[in-house]
């Protein structure tokens, strides 16, 4: 099963040759047209691999010059498109049929092989091709990690082509020790609440601040809708350019954003980091694209790099979590005078909004704990001048904590997240 493997994700650039180049432009091509392929037969009849592969295969096959394994794989992906706007349609979501523009392909353990002289063999719509893969000098370099470990296997992968450039992300995969397997789902809980005007707030009361990306995203938006207007070719290579810087400034950002959430889980030594559900976040907080690009891969970085500590990374529930006061428990769109503020009309509780509703999703996840028969409850949350039950039972921190009148126990406060 999945949910018994820590799984992990290695970008790495491929060094090809012209002859090398167009075999693998000519496989992501023939690729795109088998996912399509396959795609518009199941439309509207099947979404699950079992289904699109038995009706889709044959075809895949004929009017493509994918391999057989490939052939499979362009299956799988139609399938999990169709997935996909089923799941948002359910949610009165508009979808259309899926349309396949991304210059990637997909890769598994029979159609790519990697070596340890750090080679990789990858299968074409011809010949197979051998690369080398473009890693760091030092050996300490993240992928060194992975690559020829005996604890790490490669799964899944995907080729990616970009600026003129391959890059393999190589997926690779290891059980999960008895720790990670049975680690206690109760313990510390670190709630964190993702926006706009803020980045990150954690129920710690530490703000990560989102402007300064906010107003360069917009920038780029800005940017890449003139270029894309101009359409000339040097537009698109001014356009690719941006592109690429826009990715390592905000890469970058999220980097600094995500360890200092972990250093946060770690500073209070919590347990279990609980973000919201990042379903529809876009809807909620009124983001753009790249914002919602942005939530995404922060909540991946974190999630992987807390695992590395041992820290578990959730999701819950985000309904009513920015209306609802974390000390009473009274739920109303009047809570919320302002973007930023949050006042309860029923107790007085005044606050930031998105340290409120970072204390409401830690708080739900803490109380998830509560409800499941598998569990002992004993979960607290972790707060910036001590930790708090669901029952309102509040412990202090030792001396060097100042404390906040929102984090003191409130005679109301088991209403209930």
């Amino acid at each position: 099963m999945a949910d018994d493997y820590v799984r992990r994700t290695a970008i790495t650039r491929l060094e090809v040759t012209d002859e090398q180049r167009d075999l693998l432009e000519e496989t992501i091509s023939e690729w795109k047209r088998g996912c399509q392929l396959a795609t518009d037969m199941a439309w509207g009849k099947y979404n699950a691999k079992s289904d699109v592969q038995p009706l889709a295969y044959d075809d895949v096959r004929e009017h493509t010059d994918l391999g057989s394994q490939h052939a499979i794989l362009a299956t799988h992906q139609a399938a999990q498109a169709i997935t996909g706007c089923i799941e948002r349609k359910a949610k009165d979501k508009k979808v259309s049929k899926p349309t396949f523009t991304a210059p990637t392909v997909k890769y598994d353990t029979r159609t790519m092989t990697v070596f340890d002289d750090d080679t990789v063999s990858l299968s074409t719509t011809e010949s197979r091709v051998r690369c080398d893969l473009a890693l760091p000098d030092a050996d300490d370099g993240y992928q060194r990690q992975y690559l020829g470990s005996d604890n790490w296997s490669v799964t899944e992968s995907t080729l990616t082509a970009r600026n003129g450039g391959y890059f393999l992300h190589i997926g690779f995969r290891r059980p999960k020790t008895d720790t990670e397997r049975n680690t206690a789902e109760d313990g510390t809980v670190l709630g964190v609440d993702l926006g706009i005007e803020n980045l990150a707030v954690t129920s710690t009361a530490s703000f990560f601040s989102g402007r300064e990306l906010t107003h360069d995203l917009h920038e780029f938006e800005k940017v890449r809708a003139g270029l894309q207007q101009t359409g000339t070719r040097s537009a698109h290579r001014t356009l690719e350019r941006s592109s690429g810087r826009e990715l390592r400034y905000v890469r970058d950002v999220l980097h600094r954003a995500s360890n200092a959430i972990v250093s946060e889980a770690l500073g209070y030594e919590c347990d279990v980091i609980a973000f919201e559900d990042l379903t529809n976040i876009r809807d909620r907080t009124g983001a753009s694209w790249g914002h919602k690009w942005a939530f995404r891969t922060l909540y991946e970085q974190v999630e992987y790099k807390a695992e590395a500590e041992g820290i578990s990374v959730k999701q819950v529930g985000s309904a009513y979590t920015s209306k609802r006061c974390a000390e009473c428990g009274f739920t109303a769109d009047e809570n919320r005078p302002t973007r930023t503020d949050f006042r309860c009309v029923k107790c007085e509780s005044e606050a930031n909004a998105d340290y409120n509703a970072a204390k409401n999703i830690g708080m739900r996840y803490v109380r998830r704990g509560q409800q499941s028969s598998q569990r002992t409850g004993d979960s607290q949350l972790a707060l910036k001048s001590g930790t708090v039950t669901p029952s309102g039972g509040f412990t202090a921190y030792p001396d060097g904590f100042e404390a906040e009148f929102m984090d003191k126990p409130h005679p109301q406060n088991a209403e209930g997240v």
